[in-house]
């Protein structure tokens, strides 16, 4: 026989109220009271009847998160940092993938909604923008948190970090160096973060005095062929090459960097590269990449704090817009133009990191 609340009471030697309000995830127990309750549960493999206890309480102590690709590393760090959350407050986290399309994700929201879940995190996907109309057939009487790409024009609750400003820090870095041919490979427009990024692209080039020039905008996808294209075409075949290339997202700044090795092309030596996020394969590459870099397990932690807070006081509680700060961390594949180092008598080698940090609140 599976154990009762009532041994976990006598084995952790409190009350049976005591235990329901840990089982429960209530704040009202003392977390020395807390601590004996979860030795006992450990003790005795302790598995609630989750079933029972919501249809007993009408409440699931679950939440869901929908991303639009868990391939991405991007993404799980962000779970694993709303699990972290999820757990430390008695609750658990249902992860479902959209592949980026609209219709699949309609599908997981179901899915979680079905699943009595009581609230979400949500990712939207790139293929459709997210409508008023279509986030009110999602989320009428269900709490949500948007996060990392926020749809426009809603009036939501969200968690993000200031893309449009991290994004001019990392220019302005290429342009301290002395770069003032910067190209810049995007993601999808669609993406509100993308245009924020492509904003303080645009920004950090006005505030230096450098004119814009559209040639050097290459407005991209995730599709690694399309970005190899993109980039190859840009490097190779523009009458001036430019001297830096900054790519406003992880997965378009691998596949702009293996296309430009595999025609021959490499950093610092030919061009500076700069990309937003930190790619996963880092370590394999030198020299090591300048990337912004967002705090994702904050983010998804933070998330959470703000689905439970939306949960606990409803749509009377105001919004919440969260922006945590980015860092830049500077590597060896950003430096001097090749032209300027030349000039230079005594070339200076640049080994390490070193980072700088936005952090503009919304």
């Amino acid at each position: 026989m599976p154990p009762t609340q009532k041994e976990l009471a006598k084995l952790a030697g409190v009350s049976s109220g005591t235990v329901s309000n840990v089982i429960s995830g209530s704040t009202k127990v003392s977390e020395r009271s807390r601590q004996k309750v979860l030795e006992a549960i450990k003790e005795l493999n302790y598995q609630p009847n989750l079933i029972a206890r919501s249809l007993r309480t009408n409440r699931t102590r679950t939440l869901g998160i929908v991303v639009p690709d868990i391939t991405i590393p991007f993404f799980p760090k962000i779970i694993r940092g709303a699990e972290c959350a999820a757990r430390e407050r008695g609750y658990f986290l249902i992860v479902l993938d959209s592949e980026g399309s609209p219709d699949r994700e309609s599908d997981m929201i179901a899915l979680l909604r079905a699943q009595r879940v009581e609230g979400m995190l949500l990712v939207t996907a790139s293929g459709e923008e997210l409508t008023p109309e279509r986030w009110d057939t999602f989320t009428s009487s269900f709490p949500a948190v948007c996060l990392d790409r926020l749809p426009a024009d809603l009036n939501v609750d969200f968690v993000c970090v200031d893309d449009s400003g991290a994004a001019e820090m990392a220019l302005s870095h290429l342009i301290g160096m002395g770069h003032t041919q910067i190209a810049v490979v995007t993601g999808p427009l669609t993406l509100r973060n993308e245009q924020e990024r492509l904003r303080g692209y645009r920004q950090a080039l006005q505030k230096a005095g450098i004119p814009f020039q559209r040639a050097l905008v290459w407005s991209g996808s995730f599709e690694q062929e399309e970005v190899a294209r993109l980039c190859q075409n840009g490097m190779l075949r523009a009458s001036s090459m430019p001297s830096a290339l900054f790519a406003t997202n992880g997965v378009t700044g691998l596949a702009a960097l293996r296309s430009l090795y595999s025609v021959g092309l490499s950093t610092p030596k030919d061009f500076s590269f700069t990309t937003f996020d930190e790619i996963t394969a880092e370590d394999f590459f030198r020299p090591g990449i300048t990337s912004v870099v967002q705090p994702t397990f904050d983010m998804g932690y933070r998330a959470v704090e703000v689905l439970l807070d939306r949960i606990e006081n409803g749509e009377s509680a105001p919004r919440h817009r969260v922006r945590l700060p980015a860092t830049v961390t500077v590597r060896e594949s950003s430096s001097t133009p090749v032209a300027l180092a030349g000039a230079k008598t005594k070339p200076s080698k640049r080994s390490g990191e070193r980072k700088q940090s936005v952090d503009r609140r919304g």
